[in-house]
């Protein structure tokens, strides 16, 4: 083979590489992207577990409610599952504390409609926005009048 046509070879497979690598590494930083936790409506498709304890005995420990083996007691969340569902996007009910979902709904035991975590009560309080029926585009964190027609903001919501 004459010495150009290697050179131009070397070189074509050189080019060649470099942009399998590239495409190896676009693919990887998407996938990534896909495959991780997302917020904004979307499911958090991981299996979360959840550990109850006896007040009388935190050292027991299990992964669904029932009675305390050494005491007969109801089993609890744990303080720490306690915290956590305390801060994460849930819905509980005012009455049985170990009934929560991430979906709003009734409760299976009393039927009472399941609460607002306190956190995203908060959020959704900070996240309200009011605007004019007649002028879309004035928009304003609290309720009060229109600045060019006086008429009532009125809460914008979200679709």
């Amino acid at each position: 083979m004459p010495r150009s046509l290697n050179c131009l070879f070397t070189h074509l497979k050189s080019k060649i590489m470099k942009q399998v690598f590239f495409l190896a590494f676009a693919i990887l930083i998407t996938s990534s992207s896909l495959l991780a936790q997302t917020k904004a409506g979307k499911t958090d498709t991981t299996r979360h577990i959840t550990y109850y304890t006896c007040s009388m005995h935190p050292d027991l420990i299990s992964n669904k409610p029932g009675k305390c083996p050494k005491c007969g007691m109801d089993l609890i969340l744990s303080s720490k599952e306690q915290i956590k569902s305390a801060i994460t996007k849930s819905y509980n009910c005012p009455v049985h504390v170990n009934v929560f979902s991430h979906d709003p709904g009734k409760c299976p035991q009393c039927g009472r409609k399941l609460r607002l975590s306190p956190k995203e009560q908060m959020k959704a309080e900070v996240g309200k926005v009011y605007t004019c029926p007649m002028h879309p585009e004035i928009a304003l964190d609290k309720e009060g009048k229109c600045p060019k027609c006086g008429a009532a903001l009125v809460e914008k919501k979200n679709n």
